[in-house]
Parts: C-alpha cells; structure tokens; sequence
C-alpha cells in the first residue's frame, strides 16, 4: 500500500507538494473548501507541482460553503448535504469540485454527506438521496467516482444509501478514526459490513466520545483506538490497493512530527505483511 498525506489546496500550492516530498511520501489528497480556486490557473500550478515532486494526487477532499459546526447538537443541521438550506448551493460546489478533478486528472471526488438520516423513511432522507445520486451522476459524466468520507452515519446507513443510490461510480472514503470520534462503529468490524465500497483511506486515529455533546479526540497514530494491526491487513485481504493517506488535525511543528512518526508506524505493519 501507498502512503500519502493531506494537503491543502491554496495559493501556495507548490509548496505544499514540497511539503509532501520532504515527508518522504509519494500521495496525497488534495482537500480544497474554498470554490474560488477551481479554476483552469489553479489546475495547471497544480499538475505542475504534482509533477515537479512526483507526487500522486489520489483524489479530491471537496468541502462546501456555510457553517459547519463539528458535534452532535449543530453538526445535523450544519454538516454535509443533509441540512436543506445548504443543500442546492452545496451540490453546485461539489459539482465545480468534480470540474476542477477532471481538469487535473484525478479520478476520486471526496465529501463528507453529514449526518445522514438512520431511519430511510425519514422524510430528509429522499432528499439526500437525490442530492447524492445527482452528484454522483455529474462525476460520472467526468468519467470519476463519487466517495463518501466516513463519520456521521453508522456503517449500515452509509451502506444503504449508496445501494439506495443505484449508481456504480459511488464508493467510501474511509476514516477509521471518525468512526470512532462519532461514536459509529468499530472500524474493524466496520470493513465487514462495506468494505466492498472503500477507495480511499484516512490514516487518523482517536477516541470514542465521553459525552453526548462532542466528538471523542483525535490522536497521533498508534496512540488511539484504532486497531491498525488488524485493520491494515483486513483492508490488503479484501483487496484494497489504495493510499494510506495521513491525516493530522492539528498544526505546526508537532503535526509534521506526529506525520512523520504515523509514517514510521505504518510501515512497520506494511512491511510485516510481506
């Protein structure tokens, strides 16, 4: 398995893929939630930049506009394309996200949906649904899939939605750590239920919450729940062959060291496996 990182796209962008070689790395995702920079200019510095680091860009982490508040009490009303008052100006973004992969030539388009409704009858729930099979078709007309980030929705849900969808460009961007941040699952035991589906994957780690109003916390790699010495080798026997993408939310001087030590971490379990 490829390892890669998180980087975002501004203007800087050179930089950035710098950043990515000199963390001795070969991929990345490019994560943009500013529209204003999909543009035909920015696509050539970028492809320039990918090219002058030989760096891969796996895929497109596409935010939107609006608020999004990150717990359980503003998260369902804030996040994704579920809440309806951000719904249309939300898919008009992603659609100009899947524009802006295809003129850099990346296949995978990634977003978080948001809280997407547990019970299918539940009259939001149509809607999501038509908002995401409409996305996904617009990426499929860019010849790319469409992927889902884990984290508000338990693994059945996300499941059913993409069956739901009937669409065979839509797949899952897998976050082990979010799984557990949101209190949906255990990762492993996740990969049973729609392991099929997964085309990406975050290397994060953290914990589950300890109350009903916020996320659990984020974690260096290894220190967490996430049990990435089963994890990794469920992934490789059900035949994903993606990037490992290494995700830090936090900043400065100690991301880059919690990069580099993820990196060191995930290799010993890599390199066990042959």
């Amino acid at each position: 398995m490829k390892l890669g990182v998180l980087v975002l796209l501004n203007n800087e962008v050179d930089q950035e893929f710098k950043k990515v070689r000199d963390l001795g790395l070969g991929t990345c995702q490019l994560c943009c939630w500013d529209k204003s920079y999909f543009t035909e200019e920015m696509a050539e510095k970028t492809k320039n930049a990918a090219k002058e680091y030989s760096v891969e860009i796996t895929a497109l982490w596409c935010g939107w506009e609006g608020p999004a508040v990150w717990n359980f009490y503003g998260g369902p009303i804030t996040l994704g394309l579920v809440p309806p008052a951000y719904r249309f100006a939300r898919i008009k973004t992603l659609c100009k996200g899947s524009d802006f992969a295809r003129m850099i030539g990346v296949k995978d388009m990634i977003t978080h949906m948001g809280f997407i409704p547990e019970n299918p009858n539940d009259p939001d729930y149509s809607g999501v649904l038509q908002a995401a099979i409409f996305v996904a078709q617009y990426c499929k007309n860019n010849g790319q899939y469409f992927l889902f980030e884990t984290g508000q929705e338990t693994p059945v849900t996300l499941k059913r939605l993409i069956e739901d969808t009937g669409m065979d460009n839509i797949g899952i961007n897998l976050d082990p750590a979010n799984l557990l941040l949101y209190g949906k699952a255990n990762p492993v035991d996740a990969l049973d239920i729609f392991g099929e589906y997964v085309r990406g994957v975050h290397a994060k780690d953290g914990e589950y919450p300890t109350n009903g109003r916020e996320l659990g916390v984020e974690k260096s790699l290894g220190e967490g729940r996430v049990n990435y010495e089963m994890f990794i080798p469920k992934l490789k026997k059900l035949g994903y062959k993606g990037a490992l993408t290494i995700e830090r939310e936090i900043s400065g001087e100690q991301q880059i060291k919690d990069i580099l030590k993820g990196k060191e971490f995930l290799e010993r379990i890599i390199n066990g496996l042959e």
